[in-house]
């Protein structure tokens, strides 16, 4: 009886382990990780919604087709030299995150050497006159940014191109250099509609970006009624190259 016991205590002994670890496979089998959580990489949803400042300088060339002297004979004549000046800029704007980008611009504008040779009879004196030009640039603009590369429109970080328009008004302040003269006189202005599309490209760096690009700006008249005999200047374009920085705000 007594070794029949001892056996019984044996096996009961060796039984109660091996339970154990058929029903812990947690503590004496492969382990089960019930309270992990795997590490998941943060996905770049892209540019998010920012308000942003901007700053633009460049340079730029003007052109028209005529002047209009309506007190000459013959009364147009045609622009044969382009002006040369400069442009600076401020801005409030605000971009979605996912292309689309809206802001208002609001540029000084110089510009000089514009001219044209003046002929016929009447009371303008004959010979080159060119045209001084300082303009206030008042705009509303949309662009469309997107991806250059295998990134895509990205965060901090990326390269980007854009497309833009806009529209607004043009306050102009114009005078002549008349032939043999070397300063500008008789200062006369006017109010006209104005429009400009942009093209660029630039890179993002977080919150700065800065960008590079190109804007043909219309003026669609100027006028100046001030001086002894008025003249115009119908559907003049700039040609501009301008630097850009913005900073988001947030």
């Amino acid at each position: 009886m007594r070794k029949l016991l001892a056996i019984f205590a044996v096996g009961l002994a060796v039984a109660t382990p091996l339970t154990a670890m058929a029903a812990d496979p947690v503590t004496y089998g492969e382990p089960v990780y019930k309270d992990y959580v795997p590490y998941v990489p943060e996905v770049d949803e892209g540019l998010k919604g920012n308000f942003y400042l901007r700053g633009s300088l460049g340079g730029n060339l003007s052109w028209a087709h005529k002047v209009n002297h309506p007190s000459q004979d013959p009364s147009e004549f045609s622009v044969d030299r382009m002006g040369l000046g400069y442009s600076a800029g401020l801005g409030l704007g605000y971009e979605t995150g996912h292309g689309p980008r809206f802001d208002v611009t609001v540029d000084y504008l110089h510009n000089e050497g514009m001219s044209t040779e003046i002929t016929g009879s009447g009371p303008v004196n004959t010979g080159r006159h060119q045209l001084h030009l300082r303009s206030t640039i008042a705009l509303a603009n949309a662009y469309y940014d997107f991806g250059l590369g295998d990134g895509g429109l990205s965060a901090a970080g990326g390269a980007f191109g854009y497309v833009g328009a806009g529209a607004g008004i043009a306050i102009n302040r114009m005078a002549n250099v008349e032939p043999g003269a070397d300063t500008a006189t008789n200062w006369g202005g006017n109010t006209s509609f104005a429009a400009a599309g942009m093209v660029g490209a630039g890179y993002d760096f977080g919150s700065m970006v800065a960008d590079l690009g190109y804007r043909a700006l219309y003026i669609n008249k100027l006028e100046n009624d001030e001086a002894p005999n008025p003249y115009t200047i119908d559907h003049a374009l700039i040609h501009e190259i301008r630097g850009t920085l913005r900073y988001r705000f947030n």
